[in-house]
């Protein structure tokens, strides 16, 4: 099965679907194409037959997050409505997930990295939340990190340190680290490992696995909602934003 649009790829060989962000350089996410991404990834787990879905991205970073310019007052309800349902959809899904990462994966990149079981990187991708450098804060690295990675992963999410592949193998956030030219070969190779098995019985193990984190992330992804409501209502978080767009430094009011 081949299909393609303007901003999402998707391809089925075998058992293995290849879900790939297709906005080069840097995939950033706009609300229409994290409906697209969420569509997609719901249709590959919708197979029976499927037993690995691959997230990959064409271009330079892998994906530097969501357009700045959605975060706004009057888009900003929609955007987080249409990224968390993407991810309540990632966190979900019985088929495991392999993200593909040679390059930059930031804010809500990092988040979908994040989400996935299993993570290849290149030795020259980079991860990292810088949301808090712009008067916000990632809701849902706010609500998986911590249990998913430990007390150490809210650093990045309070510092918006850029951390490279490596150190994000330290962290827990990535499974393998490769050289650039091996990342094909490593994803196969992962690819592989996993389809190997029985797709009714990954299905299962991995709903074993992940249902105590299931159960915290969604809890814990509704009371960061409810904060983010109350970060948007600061004078900090909407000057954040407007210095962004701006291209100048942010002056805070702490308030």
């Amino acid at each position: 099965m081949n299909n393609q649009d303007e901003a999402i790829r998707v391809r089925r060989e075998d058992g293995a679907w290849w879900v790939t962000l297709n906005r080069p350089p840097h995939n950033v996410l706009t609300t229409a194409v994290m409906r697209k991404l969420e569509g997609a990834l719901r249709e590959a787990f919708a197979d029976p037959a499927a037993r690995v879905v691959v997230l990959t991205a064409e271009g330079r970073s892998f994906c530097a997050g969501v357009d700045v310019a959605e975060h706004t007052a009057e888009k900003v309800h929609e955007m987080l409505e249409a990224f968390h349902t993407l991810c309540r959809t990632l966190v979900d899904a019985d088929v495991p997930t392999v993200a593909a990462v040679g390059g930059a994966a930031l804010g809500g990149g990092c988040e979908l990295v994040a989400l996935c079981d299993v993570v290849v990187a290149s030795e020259s991708a980079t991860f990292g939340q810088p949301e808090v450098r712009v008067g916000v804060f990632p809701p849902v690295a706010a609500a998986a990190f911590l249990t998913l990675l430990g007390k150490q992963a809210v650093v990045p999410v309070l510092t918006g340190e850029v951390l490279t592949a490596r150190q994000a193998r330290e962290l827990g956030l990535v499974t393998d680290v490769v050289a650039a030219e091996e990342m094909e070969q490593a994803v196969r190779r992962r690819v592989e490992q996993l389809s190997a098995h029985s797709a009714a019985v990954l299905r299962l193990a991995k709903r074993a696995a992940l249902g105590s984190f299931r159960h915290a992330f969604h809890q814990a992804l509704e009371e960061a909602e409810r904060v983010y409501e109350e970060l948007m209502r600061t004078e900090d978080a909407h000057e954040g934003l407007r210095a962004f767009l701006e291209k100048r430094k942010p002056t805070w009011q702490h308030r």
